[in-house]
């Protein structure tokens, strides 16, 4: 310990500046990855039947299919959450987020569809088009939809993301976890999880970001109408 720090002594200025900002950024990496992780797992279901019920369930978009044009199983496994939540009187409406920025991809319109082929009746399904990012999402659901509670739905390594930009935004939400994929495709969302939590405290604590596109007002029409 005496002998690297020594070392680190005498390394050049430039070079004992560059190490500081390092450990700072790999001490911020791991502070906001646990901030993330730990301080939600109380607002985490799994099961339907343990899930609280709230009217709106706020579900997060993905394409529907990879690359390859296989079903992309993230889509899958939230739609089917969804669906199961809807079906067991969990939520009685779904709001459904995602990215319309080409006219060729609608996430929205993917979603819908989906869950109309699952058995929800297509009036008890509001689309989002402007779910562009996860903030865009939970912010535009409070701004624009006029929800203050609901229970988001996705996969168990973004659900906790989510649900610190809701608790940021003054929103009362619990996260129901969708069914993950397999270990290696898992593995490398991740990862890729790390840096987005990282920038979503960032986003939340420091520059204050706000969606893309706020408004105008649409709230949500009265259930059963």
């Amino acid at each position: 310990m005496i002998s690297r720090l020594r070392l680190f002594l005498g390394a050049s200025r430039t070079r004992r500046v560059f190490i500081g900002f390092l450990i700072l950024g790999v001490a911020f990496v791991v502070f906001s990855n646990l901030r993330i992780t730990r301080s939600h797992r109380d607002q985490l279901y799994t099961l339907v039947e343990e899930t609280p019920e709230r009217e709106t369930a706020l579900v997060l978009g993905a394409n529907a299919t990879l690359r390859s044009g296989r079903p992309n199983p993230h889509f899958v496994n939230r739609m089917d959450a969804a669906a199961a939540l809807y079906h067991a009187g969990k939520v009685r409406r779904l709001l459904v987020s995602g990215d319309n920025s080409r006219a060729d991809y609608d996430e929205p319109a993917m979603m819908k569809n989906a869950l109309i082929s699952r058995g929800v009746p297509a009036s008890a399904i509001v689309c989002d088009y402007a779910g562009f990012r996860t903030l865009d999402s939970v912010i535009r659901a409070r701004d624009v939809f006029g929800l203050t509670a609901c229970t988001i739905v996705t996969q168990r390594y973004h659900n906790a993301r989510a649900l610190e930009i809701a608790r940021a935004h003054g929103i009362d939400a619990i996260g129901f976890c969708a069914t993950d994929t397999h270990f290696r495709y898992s593995v490398r969302t991740e990862l890729r999880e790390v840096v987005s939590r990282t920038v979503a405290v960032l986003d939340l604590y420091v520059w204050n970001k706000q969606p893309r596109f706020s408004g105008p007002r649409e709230p949500l029409p009265p259930l059963g109408s």
